[in-house]
């Protein structure tokens, strides 16, 4: 029988055109089809166990995936899928009467094979499918590679190939199966007994800051979190300080084996979409020396301070396992590929995106719908923290709004397209200084008693900023104090027993 289909294969190249060099054909088994769908006619409990993984376009013989279509719509019904029940669906079917007519299905059933072996035919199938499909990619993508297309540039075709891959990736994962509880309990047990025996007690990665890990219990895998601000709050120094205090802390722990099996802090990426990277350093740098960010800037500085200060620090922190991707207007497309990437070479435990809404979606899903581009991203950023199993610390702009109102501190409903991102993330945190708002409130200085209140209220308040964590999965929502330092652009924790008029 596999003969048959083979010389049929064969027969229909022919009639294409003979004069033409042999055709190199496509991965495929037919005689794995064929047994698989002869088990399924067999013992129809087969198909609840590839239903999941396989489809009939999965099928290279297209009249196999009409049959397994067919045996699978009969089962869901509850009804008997076997040669008799389906022949009429096949009367008029003419790739089957060239097989030699219904009587096909009961050859096929002749082919059964028992459960064990039909779920590793169909791994086989799916695997081959996804290799045709990577031909066909390779194929179009070597088409476009040879138009002159001035529109269609080669950063749009890689784009699009990122686009493609990942589609064919996430079709990859959805054979994954159900897994018993007590896998999932095994999991939750080990990620426990992990945050028992770490400093600290945090099960997941640390941010550095004391009282909000208390709160967080540290950064999980899988989670996704926004934090989000107006411009001015710190928001960007905040995830600075926090992806640089996890880098800081990293320290992989291995088995007796050597395999690294769990970590400490985290081998970091930050992505930043709106600063370049120089000037990230420079902030970093600014936080590491303890010297002011306009010094840096401005070239403010001594040969004694470059060498005793600046020299040492850098030099520290090229040690650091920390990563950071400038490019502008990267695609969900491109930062799953570079996490993927920035894993398989170095190991990733973080990841930091600054800031979502100047991303863009993939180059095929382009719309005039900012909401629903939004919706892409958020929801791609939070598959990316599945698959690679990291928390993602995404940061978000907010709208307007926050200035109409005289307690100017962020609500969720003021996140920018706020459906889609609110829905999606695991933790929603806002900054939020009082001390920005109150500087714009500074009256005259000849207004003695009015400029002295304010001056008071300002020494209290100059350093002070709050964490409102708006939304949390894993616990409860509230505000963490901590200490800012504008002069060196990073976060500390708050200390209560300091004096407040000391505080800065």
């Amino acid at each position: 029988m596999t003969e048959m289909l083979e010389q049929f294969a064969a027969e229909q190249a022919d009639s294409l055109n003979t004069d033409q060099p042999e055709i190199r054909q496509l991965p495929h088994n037919l005689e794995a089809e064929q047994q698989l769908l002869g088990a399924m006619l067999y013992n129809n409990d087969v198909g609840s166990k590839v239903v999941d993984q396989l489809r009939g376009e999965h099928f290279f013989q297209p009249l196999h995936g009409r049959i397994y279509n067919a045996i699978i719509t009969l089962i869901e019904r509850g009804e008997l899928a076997n040669p008799i029940t389906l022949r009429h669906m096949f009367q008029d079917d003419e790739a089957m009467r060239d097989m030699g007519g219904p009587g096909y299905l009961v050859e096929l059933s002749s082919l059964a094979v028992n459960i064990t072996r039909a779920a590793e035919y169909a791994r086989i199938l799916y695997d081959l499918h996804l290799k045709r499909e990577l031909i066909v990619l390779a194929q179009e993508m070597e088409e476009r590679g040879h138009k002159s297309d001035l529109t269609d540039s080669a950063s749009k075709q890689i784009e699009f190939a990122e686009s493609a891959l990942f589609k064919l990736a996430e079709e990859g994962e959805a054979g994954s199966d159900f897994k018993p509880f007590s896998v999932a309990l095994s999991e939750s047990l080990e990620s426990i007994e992990a945050a028992y025996k770490r400093d600290g007690g945090l099960v997941g990665v640390t941010t550095g800051l004391r009282d909000l890990d208390q709160r967080l219990g540290g950064f999980h895998k899988t989670d996704l979190l926004i934090l989000a601000g107006r411009p001015g709050m710190g928001k960007t120094s905040l995830a600075v300080t926090i992806g640089m205090n996890a880098a800081r802390a990293y320290r992989p722990i291995r088995n007796e084996a050597g395999d690294i099996v769990d970590q400490e802090g985290a081998v970091v990426a930050i992505f930043s979409l709106e600063m370049g990277r120089e000037q990230l350093a420079g902030r970093i740098v600014s936080e590491t020396t303890r010297i002011s960010s306009s010094d840096l800037r401005k070239g403010s500085i001594n040969q004694e301070m470059f060498i005793n200060q600046i020299v040492p620090a850098a030099q520290q922190l090229a040690e650091l396992p920390l990563y950071i991707d400038d490019t502008a207007a990267l695609s969900i497309a491109q930062l799953r590929s570079r996490c993927r990437r920035i894993k398989r070479q170095h190991g990733l435990g973080l990841v930091v995106v600054d800031y979502i809404q100047l991303m863009r979606p993939s180059g095929l899903n382009r719309t005039d719908n900012r909401v629903q581009e939004i919706t892409e991203i958020t929801q791609g950023l939070k598959a990316i923290a599945k698959e690679l199993n990291v928390p993602v610390l995404a940061l978000s702009q907010l709208s307007r709004a926050v200035e109409q109102r005289d307690d100017k501190r962020p609500q969720l409903s003021d996140l920018r397209e706020s459906g889609s991102i609110e829905q999606d993330a695991d933790v929603v945190m806002f900054v939020y200084r009082e001390a920005y708002y109150e500087q714009k409130n500074k009256p005259s200085e000849d207004d003695f008693t009015a400029f002295e209140e304010w001056q008071a209220k300002m020494e209290k308040i100059y350093n002070i900023s709050e964490c409102i964590i708006a939304k949390q999965r894993h616990g409860a929502t509230g505000t963490v104090e901590m200490f800012f330092e504008p002069e060196f652009t990073t976060f500390r924790d708050l200390d209560r027993d300091h004096n407040p008029d000391d505080i800065h």
